[in-house]
C-alpha cells in the first residue's frame, strides 16, 4: 500500500545531534511532578508485564526508540517538521535527487557513528530470553543489530545498503561513499567549513547550500550505469512483499503485540496493531505523545521508551527464564 504523504514543513529549523537533545531536555517535566510520572509508568509498566507474560510477542519499534542514540524523529513531540522526499520525486526530479545524495553523503557518516541505547540492548535481552516471536522494526540505522537482536524485519529497508534501481546491483553505502568522494573531491572539507552539520531522519542532513548541492555529482552504477538509491523505503513507495509476510508470520505467532516509539502514522506500521486487534491478540502501546493506535490499544503508556524497555526487559526476561526451566 501506498504511504499517506507527510505534513508539510513548518519552517523550524533542524536541530540535529546536540541540538535535538537539548530541545528534548527542555521539554522534560518539571521536578516537583516526576515521582507522580514514575508511580505511574510504574504501574502501567507492571500491567504491560502482565499482559505480554502470557506468551511470546512481537516487538514493533519506532524511530522514537533512537532519538536516544542521537537520532532525530519525524513525529516525536519535539521534532520539526519535515517534508521527506518522495520515491516519486526522487526518481523523477535530477535536482531533488542530486540533493537528496548531497545531504546524504554527508547524513550517513553521523548516523552510522550512532550506538545502541538501553531500549534496544533491553529487545535484544528479550530475545535472547526466549521471549519475543520476533523484531519489527521501521527503523533504518541497524542499531538494534548492534544490539544483538537477530531475528530482525528492516521493515523500511537500512541505511548502510544502495540498491540500482535498473540491474538490482547491490552495493555497500561505504563503496558509495567513496566513488561519491572521487566525483566530488572536497565537498566534505566545504560542507563541514560551513558550521555544525545537523543530522536528519533516515541518514538526512540539513545541507541547504545552493552552490554544494548545485555542484554536487551524483554517481551511476558501476555494473550498468543505472540510478542509485539507499536501501530506504521512501513515502509513496511499497513496502517489499517478503518483509511484510514475514512480519505477519512473527505476528501469528505471538500472544500479543509490543509496539515501541512508533506514532503509526504511516500504515506499513499501522497494519501489525490493526492484524493483532483483528485476531482478538491484546496491543502494548510504550510512545511520547499520541499515536494512530491509540484506539486499538489495551494498554497505552506514555512514558520513556528506553527506561521503560529496559524495566520490562528486566520483568519479562525473568519470567521468559522461568517457564523454559
Amino acid at each position: 500500500m501506498v504511504e499517506p504523504q507527510p505534513p508539510a514543513a513548518s519552517g523550524r529549523p533542524g536541530l540535529g545531534l546536540t541540538g535535538f537533545v537539548a530541545d528534548r531536555a527542555r521539554n522534560s517535566p518539571p521536578a516537583s511532578s516526576a515521582q507522580e510520572l514514575d508511580q505511574q509508568a510504574s504501574s502501567e509498566l507492571e500491567q504491560a508485564a502482565q499482559i505480554l507474560s502470557a506468551g511470546r510477542f512481537a516487538v514493533l519499534t519506532g524511530a522514537g526508540l533512537s532519538t536516544d542514540s542521537g537520532i532525530p524523529d519525524y513525529r516525536g513531540p519535539d521534532a520539526p517538521q519535515r517534508n521527506p522526499l518522495t520515491y516519486q520525486q526522487f526518481v523523477g526530479d535530477e535536482s531533488l535527487r542530486r540533493r537528496y545524495w548531497a545531504r546524504n553523503q554527508l547524513g550517513w557518516r553521523h548516523l552510522r557513528r550512532a550506538q545502541p541505547n538501553a531500549g534496544h540492548r533491553a529487545i535484544a535481552e528479550l530475545e535472547a530470553a526466549g521471549a519475543i516471536t520476533g523484531l519489527i522494526t521501521q527503523n533504518v540505522d541497524r542499531l538494534h543489530e548492534d544490539a544483538g537482536s537477530v531475528n530482525v524485519v528492516d521493515l523500511h529497508g537500512r541505511f548502510d545498503r544502495v540498491v540500482c534501481l535498473a540491474c538490482g546491483t547491490e552495493f555497500s553505502r561505504d563503496q558509495i561513499a567513496v566513488r561519491l568522494d572521487e566525483f566530488n573531491p572536497g565537498f566534505l572539507a566545504r560542507a563541514e567549513a560551513g558550521g555544525q552539520i545537523d543530522l536528519a531522519p533516515d541518514a538526512d542532513a540539513d545541507l541547504d547550500s545552493a552552490e554544494l548541492i548545485g555542484s554536487f555529482t551524483v554517481a551511476p552504477c558501476e555494473v550498468c550505469g543505472g540510478m542509485l538509491k539507499p536501501d530506504f523505503v521512501f513515502f509513496g513507495e511499497n513496502v517489499p512483499k517478503d518483509r511484510v509476510e514475514r512480519s505477519f508470520g512473527m505476528l501469528a505467532e505471538a500472544s500479543a503485540l509490543l509496539v515501541v516509539g512508533s506514532s503509526l502514522t504511516v500504515m506499513s506500521g499501522l497494519r501489525f496493531p490493526r492484524r493483532a486487534v483483528k485476531a482478538g491478540k491484546p496491543v502494548v502501546i510504550i510512545n511520547r505523545g499520541a499515536t494512530r493506535g491509540d484506539d486499538l490499544a489495551t494498554l497505552k503508556i506514555s512514558a520513556g521508551v528506553s527506561e521503560s524497555l529496559s524495566r520490562l526487559a528486566a520483568r519479562l526476561s525473568k519470567s521468559a527464564g522461568d517457564q523454559v526451566q
